[in-house]
């Protein structure tokens, strides 16, 4: 007669791995609040006059709005490539500390990681308020603001180029180097390492922000362009390469635009 099961060792051997299931609803979670916030962000550019949305840097919007919306983007554009550190982080917690407190703690690490990115978008609008200002008083013509949009750009394309950029994405593309230098115990030691990993993050990134502003916050095929960006450079293979590329690429066209404004997707008149 054969002997079916294993008694109560084949049971522990069907029994789900709770660690993977941690994992895995970590990454699913990632996914659902990124497409949640693409949905918000068309649903919220949808909402608005074409012109402000896309020609006026602030959008129109009151602080807490802006800092909602930019918010929305950074969830939108940053979490599927911060999946892998997140993923790596939550590992490592779990060979630490009990399965629970290693999947609180990744959370702690994100909103820490979010905070960051959330006090750039205070002087993301500080700095948009300040550009509008200065346009109105100084009374520019749409053709020069293009090209200072150019310029943007430009420095964009530059600083893909720059060791302090290699740097930053070094970090951002070797999540188990950066736990294993970065490492700070308990809740509030994920909270910092959350920071840390946003502050190299946002070094990384900040320049392909900025060129939002002159491409258009919510142009949607911009900020989908840009999401590739950043999800190839810090996940492929050749990452570096990439970014590289990718540089060459966003300073030509902001020298097109300089010299041809027209070529500004927000360009009117």
């Amino acid at each position: 007669m054969v002997e079916l099961g294993g008694g109560a060792d084949g049971m522990e051997q069907t029994r789900p791995d709770p660690t993977a299931v941690h994992r895995n609803a970590i990454l699913a979670a990632l996914i659902a609040l990124s497409i949640a916030a693409w949905f918000l962000l068309i649903r919220q550019g949808a909402a608005y006059d074409a012109d402000i949305r896309m020609a006026s840097p602030s959008m129109g919007l009151g602080a807490p709005i802006f800092l909602a919306v930019w918010l929305a983007m950074t969830i939108a554009m940053m979490f599927p490539a911060v999946a892998p550190m997140a993923l790596t982080f939550h590992k490592a917690q779990s060979a630490r500390r009990k399965r629970r407190q290693a999947f609180v703690e990744t959370w702690v690490f994100l909103s820490g990681y979010l905070v960051v990115w959330v006090a750039s978008g205070v002087v993301a609008y500080v700095g948009a308020l300040a550009a509008e200002a200065i346009a109105t008083r100084l009374d520019l013509s749409m053709q020069t603001s293009a090209r200072i949009g150019g310029l943007t750009l430009v420095a964009a394309g530059l600083y893909q180029l720059t060791p302090l950029k290699d740097l930053c994405l070094t970090k951002c593309r070797t999540p188990m180097s950066f736990i294993m230098t970065s490492w700070r115990e308990g809740t509030l030691g994920a909270l910092q390492m959350g920071a840390i990993h946003g502050a190299w993050c946002l070094g990384c990134c900040w320049l392909l922000c900025a060129i939002m502003f002159p491409l258009g916050m919510m142009n949607v095929a911009a900020l989908a362009t840009v999401t590739v960006i950043v999800f190839a450079e810090k996940t492929l293979p050749l990452g570096a390469a990439v970014a590289q590329g990718l540089g060459v690429i966003i300073f030509a066209y902001g020298l097109l635009i300089m010299i041809q404004p027209q070529a500004l997707p927000i360009f009117h008149g």
